[in-house]
């Protein structure tokens, strides 16, 4: 029992009326011991507890309720300057020495007993239930863990019947010819012998290889050894070789070698190479890179410098212009050529293309000239995969190149001539490198698939690839790359020249797509030039109408003007919209304003002028317009005005512009504090702020609720919910709850006020927000493109098989950046399919094999705030000479071109580091509450909020919206446009 204290004598006993309650004292003597816990666990939620206090229970709610006093479950107390007391004191009476803040005052039998809040004797409520009779069963499983998520693969190779039995599969021989081509080794054909000792020499020496010694046929056979002797010592060959040479004296064998070895090429030495000995630099070689020496580590942001030729190729590249080996295997590439012009005049067509070069192939920085000559082609099959850059090229000049070229396309006419569509194909795809002309082609003989396998798998533009897939009739292949790619506009664009009613019908699918998405906005806009399409619009208009904002004003003057009975439909919201004189939707007036301004002349359009114009002059009049001059929308509107009383009687208007909180260091810090105090009655996991300034709360096994900024409930969702992934467009949202190992994910519709279970899956990482139609998650080592629209879970696009898990990811409609364990950051540009843009390692301070990442925080285009410690710490924390544990910051700047000006040390009291593109938030911890200090991207301190307690405080943070809670439900909402300063409504 706690010893209390003589307070003062009250003149009032107890409460009378309504009041706010933060506690209720029962007495049991009273009421009887069963009734008054009963009466306690009737008023149990989370955060409540119950204390010993003057033979009664003290039952401290989690948060004030208003309760009428004759029908309160025992004495009701308030909360009054710090105290708490069961009778209303006076300011005199508050002021008694006995009475200090927390302290505890019950007024009974006429005496005024004060307890101290740390002398009052916890009481454990769970004591009170009996569960000796319940019965323990052993748990079930749930089933196995779900599936993989299937991925949008790429089109396989076209088969052999796709060709038809003129055009097989192509053979071992022209894997072997395309391979020596791109540098790459030959594959092994099945059951092939192993060669022996000295053709893996050979192969070693010279891996391009050599012409075969037959082929049957009109194949390219090579000279005996006699006939190339006397090519070598003859006089043309003689007269070849020194052309090269005129006017100097050709240097000896041993300093080609050297300079060969040491990075020069046969007409100096190369810039930046070492001045050691040739000798050492021989030994060096064939020591190879030294364990003891590393290469220093380059910026995080610099691209890594290519590796240049190995030994091997520079050993290659000096024999080609050094010795007679270059001078012989010059000579067999005449010959080649020379036979290969003569069959092609011969008309030996499928022969000349069997030996054919390819021409058009992109070259790496590393392509040398090939020893070798390139294998005849078995078979002449189109392949439809990307080949990688060449590795060793041909040569022969531009002269060569020209010829070669003509005598292709004179094949490539023929084969048009004669119908032979497949091997005109070919020619322009493989030989002449044309892989456009080449699907082009194809369209136009009807092969429509083999068309767009051509076009994937060579990587041509999205917007062709999904135009071709269109055109074969695969609409769900086509739809998926275009989302995956965003390249509908592109493909809609190239259909509408060639194909106006199959572009129509893309169009319609885009739209489609956009509103199943949420972006109703666009959905609209894209449909809308064809009349055709526009049935569907209406409701597209209604549903963005409803989920409010700016996009739902736009929306609103569309509806109201656009169809002949839009207004009077749409007449209850354009009322409430334009009658309502609250700040928060003067934005949205505005926004309406100048979306009737646009429309085309309508009687509609004419009968809101009026009332639109005196809504923006009330908003001006009341200061509520901010952010940007509506001088120049109030003149339009006066212009467009039935009549002219509304002109005359006005006065002359100046522009009156207020600039935004962000924009303009002259406004006041913001200061805020949250308070224990504020807590509410439910366990608030996560919260999101709608764009209507609706905001939905995330209570874990309790659901997902959806409160006006007042805190009235407008709607429930029963499922889990412990975090919220909202969508960009603010009409609907994701939920996760953990289960085990997995995430169970459900969607919820704000509009429709509906929720679904979606699928259970691993998960690592999300994004915190998506557009409606995609969310990128990572699971392990692989980050995925997820199908948000899919009624099953799939992925469009993924990176598998990452060197360590992801820590930390964030996408937007531009970019996709995340972080790979504590070692590096990607970014991706997603226009036109994700394309990895940078790969930057992670600043060694907190990258090393010991170093712990206990924050970190990465914007879409890729900046990267990381806060790390070393775990265990170092010796030197032992002996007490440095703080035993410290924080190391690094940062790393984005792909896009913008300014920041950041920290580069961290501080003690420093936890934690959440950044968006324009905003700089530090989390403190001062022992007694949480400070967060809010930057702007010039380093300027703009706010600075208290959050009372040891909880760790939550944030979210976006360019326009600062979001801080707790557990508790009490957080605060800072808009980050105006500077308005809002305290969520307790749950």
């Amino acid at each position: 029992m706690s010893a209390a204290r003589a307070g003062p004598r009250p003149r009032q006993q107890v409460h009378r009326g309504t009041v706010r309650a933060s506690a209720f004292w029962l007495d049991p003597a009273l009421l009887g011991e069963a009734e008054a816990r009963r009466r306690i666990l009737s008023l149990w939620a989370p955060g409540m507890s119950v204390h010993a206090v003057a033979g009664g229970y003290l039952v401290e709610l989690s948060a004030p309720r208003a309760v009428a006093c004759e029908a309160a479950p025992g004495l009701p107390l308030t909360r009054e300057d710090g105290l708490l007391s069961s009778a209303p004191l006076s300011p005199s009476e508050r002021r008694h020495p006995s009475l200090h803040e927390g302290a505890v005052v019950l007024v009974l039998s006429g005496r005024a007993l004060v307890f101290s809040a740390g002398a009052m004797p916890r009481v454990e409520v769970s004591a009170w239930l009996d569960v000796s009779e319940w019965e323990l069963r052993a748990p079930r499983t749930l089933g196995a863990p779900p599936p993989p998520v299937p991925v949008l693969e790429p089109v396989p190779p076209p088969s052999r019947e796709r060709f038809g039995p003129g055009v097989p599969e192509p053979s071992v021989e022209a894997q072997e010819m395309l391979a020596r081509m791109e540098g790459r080794r030959a594959p092994a054909a099945a059951g092939a012998r192993r060669p022996g000792w000295w053709a893996r020499l050979r192969e070693q020496l010279l891996p391009d290889g050599t012409a075969a010694r037959g082929a049957g046929g009109d194949a390219l056979v090579r000279q005996g050894w006699l006939a190339r002797l006397r090519a070598k010592f003859s006089p043309q060959g003689a007269s070849a070789r020194g052309g090269s040479e005129s006017g100097r004296g050709r240097p000896g064998w041993l300093a080609r070698l050297g300079a060969a070895f040491s990075g020069a090429g046969p007409r100096g030495p190369r810039q930046g190479a070492p001045s050691s000995g040739w000798r050492a630099r021989l030994a060096s070689k064939l020591r190879g890179p030294s364990r003891e020496a590393s290469p220093p580590a380059l910026p995080p942001s610099t691209p890594a410098v290519p590796s240049g030729p190995s030994p091997w190729d520079r050993l290659s590249d000096w024999m080609m212009n050094n010795t007679l080996l270059g001078e012989w295997a010059r000579q067999r590439k005449a010959e080649y050529v020379r036979r290969l012009f003569d069959m092609f005049e011969e008309g030996n067509l499928d022969e000349a293309l069997r030996h054919a070069i390819p021409l058009g192939q992109e070259l790496s920085e590393d392509a040398r000239e090939a020893l070798g000559l390139p294998g005849p082609r078995e078979h002449l099959t189109l392949q439809t995969e990307a080949r990688g850059a060449a590795g060793a090229v041909f040569a022969g000049g531009a002269g060569l190149y020209s010829a070669l070229q003509q005598r292709y396309r004179d094949a490539f006419r023929r084969f048009e001539r004669e119908g032979r569509v497949d091997e005109a194909a070919f020619v322009l795809a493989e030989l002449l490198g044309a892989v456009e002309e080449a699907v082009s082609f194809l369209e136009r003989h009807g092969r429509f698939k083999l068309a767009a396998e051509l076009a994937e798998g060579r990587k041509l533009a999205p917007g062709l690839v999904v135009r071709q897939w269109f055109l074969a009739r695969d609409v769900a292949r086509a739809v998926a790359i275009a989302r995956r790619s965003g390249a509908f506009g592109d493909a809609v664009a190239r259909l509408e020249r060639s194909n106006p009613p199959e572009a129509r019908a893309l169009r319609l699918l885009w739209a489609e797509t956009l509103a199943e998405a949420g972006d109703y906005a666009r959905a609209v806009q894209v449909v809308w030039p064809v009349a055709e399409n526009r049935s569907p619009a209406r409701e597209w208009l209604e549903r963005g109408v409803a989920s409010g904002g700016a996009t739902g004003a736009r929306l609103l003057a569309l509806w109201a003007t656009a169809f002949a009975d839009g207004l009077t439909v749409a007449d209850a919201r354009v009322r409430e919209l334009l009658d309502d004189d609250t700040p928060g939707r003067a934005p949205e007036r505005f926004v309406f304003g100048l979306a009737l301004v646009e429309e085309s002349p309508s009687a509609n359009r004419t009968a809101l002028v009026v009332p639109t114009l005196r809504a923006l002059l009330r908003d001006r009049a009341a200061g509520n317009a901010r952010f940007t001059s509506d001088l120049k929308l109030i003149k339009r509107l006066l212009g467009d005005a039935p009549d002219g009383t509304l002109r005359t009687d006005l006065p002359a208007l100046t522009d009156c512009l207020h600039p935004a909180w962000r924009d303009t260091h002259s406004r006041p810090r913001i200061d805020a504090t949250v308070r224990a105090s504020e807590a509410g009655t439910f366990t608030l996991h996560d919260a999101v702020v709608l764009p209507d300034g609706r905001l939905l709360y995330a209570l874990g096994e309790a659901g997902a609720r959806l409160v006006r900024a007042d805190g009235r409930t407008v709607a429930r969702f029963d499922v889990p919910a412990f975090h919220l992934v909202p969508s960009i467009h603010g009409d609907r949202v994701l939920a996760l709850a953990r289960r085990g190992e997995v995430w169970r994910l459900s969607r919820l519709d704000l509009v429709t006020r509906r929720c679904s279970p979606w699928r259970d899956m691993t998960l690592t990482a999300w994004s915190p927000s998506y557009d409606g139609n995609v969310w990128f998650v990572a699971s392990g080592t692989t980050v995925m493109m997820l199908d948000a629209l899919a009624a099953d879970c799939r992925a469009l696009w993924r990176v598998p098989d990452l060197a360590r898990g992801v820590s930390a990811i964030a996408a937007d409609t531009t970019h996709l950046s995340f972080v790979v364990g504590n070692q590096e950051r990607w970014t991706y540009a997603l226009a036109d399919g994700p394309t990895l843009r940078e790969r930057s390692e992670l600043p060694p301070e907190v990258s090393g094999p010991n170093c712990v990442l206990v924050s970190e925080s990465v914007v879409p285009d890729g900046e990267l705030i990381v806060l790390g410690t070393e775990v265990p710490p170092p010796p030197e924390a032992l002996t007490g000479e440095v703080d035993p544990v410290t924080f190391a910051l690094a940062w790393l700047p984005p792909v896009a071109l913008r300014n920041r000006v950041p920290k580069t040390h961290g501080s003690a009291p420093l936890k934690a580091i959440f950044i968006s593109q324009e905003w700089w938030l530090e989390l403190l911890d001062l022992s007694e509450e949480w400070q967060l200090q809010l930057t702007d991207r010039r380093g300027v301190l703009r706010a600075v909020l208290a959050f009372e307690g040891k909880d760790w405080p939550r944030v979210r943070l976006t360019d326009s919206m600062l979001l801080v809670f707790g557990e508790g439900g009490r957080g605060v909402w800072l808009d980050l446009e105006s500077g308005e300063v809002r305290h969520l409504p307790v749950p």
